[in-house]
């Protein structure tokens, strides 16, 4: 371990943690609050070896990003809001294609330009149901600057695994703030499976591995030649209007990820063991409700905290888990929205406890007392 902790703001964290990582490429556009990944990219990336560019537009950017990733490199792009809707048909290509990569998005203030310094979290579903079609989605949650720099890497590792787009998604505050982070200095590194055939006239780039579901993948310029299409496709990569083909294809591409939902799981409980009123949060509000909960314990109300890292695919195994062993008696959503991720809470829970939207669109951080106030109504105190 690193002895001593560095001063790290949050967007640095995520560009040098992509870099730890194994990214040598980075493609994009700027956009605040997330401007600062592609500057420490630019200046760090060219020192290991890799490439920075900066495009004309997001979905150049996006577009560029898979280019590289198609050549073999770790690839990675960031943004905001705006450019997130941007970048959405690209990202199905990518769910289609399988070619792996990162896409970090600093939620702010909308819709439109809206509130571009103010931080937000109303992109959550949009990262699960924003590109059309039915496709595999993975989306981590940094609530600290420390967890920048190590879901960043995990996000790499999941893209190179999978073979698919993984997101790194979180609000404004947590990519503008700064804490003093103590690193280690070894980080397990996954690098995706390549073909173990040489290149020929009878590669078939989309065979899937039958356990994992993946099909390794060849690097474009390495000598072989395939078809990479955003059509549906057979596993030699051509177009295909097979019924039967196409629905194979769209439930394995899911189900490469669906099939390992509960090992992906990432989840930090705070005062779970005897809680009754539970907290659901990710992001900066998941820090408001860590003070929320001492401070309510401190009251005599036994609060807890459920913080997803991993917010898609969303975490049913941690949730039902603690709603099995405790008596929860209400559970609690503070969003930086108007609800969002509270639905998918609500659909999980099915009616075994009432589920409250704690919301807020101000543009203003989560205070723990907001928090602590709703539940005390609730509670009756």
């Amino acid at each position: 371990m690193n002895k001593q902790p560095v001063l790290m703001q949050g967007n640095e964290a995520c560009a040098l943690g992509a870099i730890r990582a194994g990214m040598t490429f980075y493609a994009g556009y700027p956009i605040t609050p997330s401007s600062e990944i592609a500057e420490e990219c630019s200046i760090h990336l060219p020192k290991h070896g890799g490439r920075f560019i900066q495009m004309e537009d997001e979905i150049a950017g996006m577009a560029a990003t898979l280019g590289g990733a198609l050549t073999g490199a770790k690839a990675m792009t960031a943004t905001s809001g705006p450019g997130f809707s941007l970048k959405q048909e690209l990202i199905g290509y990518a769910a289609i294609a399988e070619i792996p990569c990162v896409l970090v998005n600093i939620m702010r203030m909308g819709p439109s330009t809206g509130l571009p310094t103010s931080p937000a979290q109303g992109d959550i579903m949009q990262a699960k149901w924003g590109t059309h079609g039915d496709h595999p989605v993975i989306c981590l949650c940094p609530t600290s600057v420390k967890e920048m720099y190590e879901l960043t890497i995990e996000a790499f590792n999941l893209a190179e695994r999978f073979r698919t787009l993984v997101m790194v998604m979180t609000d404004e505050v947590i990519a503008h703030m700064r804490e003093g982070v103590l690193l280690k200095d070894d980080y397990k590194i996954v690098n995706r499976v390549r073909p173990e055939e040489a290149p020929g006239p009878d590669f078939l780039p989309y065979k899937a591995d039958p356990e994992t579901l993946v099909p390794p993948m060849a690097d474009y310029g390495k000598g072989y030649r395939y078809h990479t299409t955003g059509l549906a496709h057979t596993e030699n990569g051509f177009p295909s209007n097979s019924p039967k083909v196409n629905e194979a294809l769209i439930k394995r591409i899911c189900n490469k990820v669906d099939k390992f939902a509960d090992e992906l799981e990432m989840n930090e409980l705070v005062e779970t063991n005897d809680c009754e009123y539970l907290i659901v949060a990710y992001a900066s509000t998941a820090r408001a409700a860590k003070l929320t909960v001492r401070e309510l314990r401190e009251k005599g109300i036994k609060a807890g905290l459920f913080i997803p890292k991993m917010v898609w695919p969303f975490p049913k195994k941690g949730l039902n888990e603690l709603l099995s062993k405790n008596k929860i008696k209400e559970i609690f959503v503070p969003e930086m929205n108007l609800g969002q991720y509270v639905h998918a809470v609500r659909e999980e829970v099915n009616g075994r406890c009432p589920v409250h939207l704690i919301d807020d669109v101000s543009g203003e951080l989560f205070g723990p007392h907001t928090i602590g106030h709703k539940i005390m109504e609730v509670a009756g105190k």
